[in-house]
């Protein structure tokens, strides 16, 4: 035996619904909701956390005064603390200043308009150098970009 579902005739008011009543369907679910927020139990429970404290005596770190920098203008060359100089001779300063007791801070300072393989070989020596104290000197004109 079939289902047939047929189109209501004009006087046909006894013709089968082809919808299925979901009002009953989303009431139960909407109750089983309110039951499972209702039951969950409240997360009473504190994860213990231990904040570092501020010693009483504050040592300070000796300062290194002994900085070292390095900075490419427009034209690609490369300066060492203020004099002009080329790879072979930076590579030679690097080898020199890490032999120091006390690594001294490298600051890098490219300018703006230096093109990007100057600057990509001197970072290179750099880090084969094993320099380990660098820092980038000048980054917050950088910022507007």
């Amino acid at each position: 035996m079939a289902l047939s579902f047929a189109k209501p005739q004009s006087g046909a008011g006894d013709a089968p619904m082809s919808e299925m009543n979901t009002t009953p369907l989303i009431d139960v679910m909407l109750v089983l909701l309110i039951m499972f927020i209702i039951t969950i139990p409240i997360q009473t429970h504190s994860v213990s956390v231990d904040l570092p404290q501020t010693p009483e005596k504050v040592v300070q770190p000796p300062v290194d005064t002994v900085k070292n920098r390095v900075a490419i203008d427009a034209q690609g060359v490369v300066h060492w603390n203020g004099a002009a100089i080329d790879r072979l001779t930076l590579r030679q300063y690097l080898a020199a200043s890490l032999r120091l007791p006390v690594e001294p801070e490298l600051q890098f300072q490219p300018d703006p308009a230096a093109r990007y393989v100057t600057v990509d070989e001197v970072l290179a020596d750099i880090r084969r150098a094993g320099v380990t104290k660098m820092g980038f000197v000048g980054n917050e004109r950088y910022a507007s970009f």
